[in-house]
């Protein structure tokens, strides 16, 4: 972007480093350009000096957060920061996401469309592994209904959630909804902040030109099939946040019982293509078991000699 959009809101930036290679930075450092506020939050267990001054000498400012409250936390450190210096649209991105050609400025145009709204504006996600663009949920109740996507739209498809990496979300929405949840960590914190926004009248679209790509952990295709690779640790979070989330929301039974097929899926996959077994199965059977109790927080912290278990496997 060659600068800030006449009409557009004041949009900031949060990007979530993780041990970020220099590629990372530099692929971000031209992405974020045009945007007027950008803030990095640093979720390594270190700092890197020479790092965080290269970004600072660019304009970006730099919170350390050391993963606390996950992928949830770094994003509700930056926003607050954004918010405090007056931002009126936050987009969030995590540092493994790349961005298509004339991403923000189409953004940036349908965000100045919805001017004085709340609401939440996702990207077309193109998985690079599978190489397919994936689809969206329409948010009608009842089932969920797959609505296929090609990049290649003008419209703003309303969506039953999006994903949080490449995501908008107006100040107003902000406000109306607090931050994300970070007892989740960082799974499904998207799908209940979405479900939340339903929830309390805010309108979650995703824009159909706007193309962000990423890649789902190790994802493999079999096939017709699928599997994602994920190690176990992150395999409680998705079956435990993802039984929580859905049982805030009991209205949305469909959703409910899709969610119970996809995880099903998901532990076939395992079964079928997968290494470590016995460790992924039995960490989505005690995440479910939890998500239904509501026991929530760090997994390190309910399930100690698990979590080392997981963790080694």
């Amino acid at each position: 972007m060659a600068g800030e959009l006449p009409g557009t809101p004041l949009a900031g930036l949060i990007l979530v480093l993780f041990r970020p290679q220099p590629s990372d930075l530099e692929r971000w450092l031209e992405a974020g350009a045009g945007l007027p506020l950008g803030v990095a939050v640093d979720n390594s267990e270190t700092v890197d000096i020479r790092l965080h001054a290269r970004l600072r000498r660019a304009g970006i400012e730099v919170l350390v957060n050391h993963n606390r409250g996950g992928l949830a936390g770094a994003y509700n450190r930056g926003a607050e920061w954004l918010l405090a210096r007056g931002c009126e649209l936050i987009f969030l991105f995590d540092q493994d996401s790349r961005l298509r050609t004339g991403f923000f400025e189409r953004m940036l145009a349908a965000a100045a469309g919805l001017a004085g709204q709340p609401f939440i504006l996702g990207p077309v996600i193109y998985e690079r592994r599978l190489q397919r663009y994936m689809p969206v949920l329409d948010p009608a109740p009842g089932w969920p209904r797959p609505v296929p996507m090609d990049g290649k739209g003008k419209e703003l498809v309303p969506s039953l959630c999006v994903i949080s990496s490449g995501s908008a979300i107006s100040a107003a929405a902000w406000h109306r909804l607090g931050g994300f949840r970070e007892d989740y960590f960082i799974e499904y914190l998207d799908v209940e902040y979405a479900l939340r926004a339903w929830h309390r009248g805010v309108p979650v679209y995703t824009h159909a030109a706007a193309v962000l790509e990423q890649q789902a952990g190790d994802i493999v295709r079999h096939g017709r099939h699928y599997s994602t690779w994920h190690p176990a640790w992150r395999r409680y979070y998705m079956a435990r946040n993802a039984m929580h989330a859905l049982r805030l929301y009991p209205g949305r039974r469909g959703l409910l019982f899709g969610g119970l097929c996809l995880l099903l899926y998901q532990a076939c996959g395992v079964l079928r293509f997968e290494r470590a077994r016995r460790h992924k199965l039995a960490a989505m059977l005690i995440g479910l078991v939890d998500g239904l109790r509501g026991r929530m927080g760090r997994l390190e912290d309910r399930h100690a000699r698990r979590w080392r278990s997981w963790r080694a496997g």
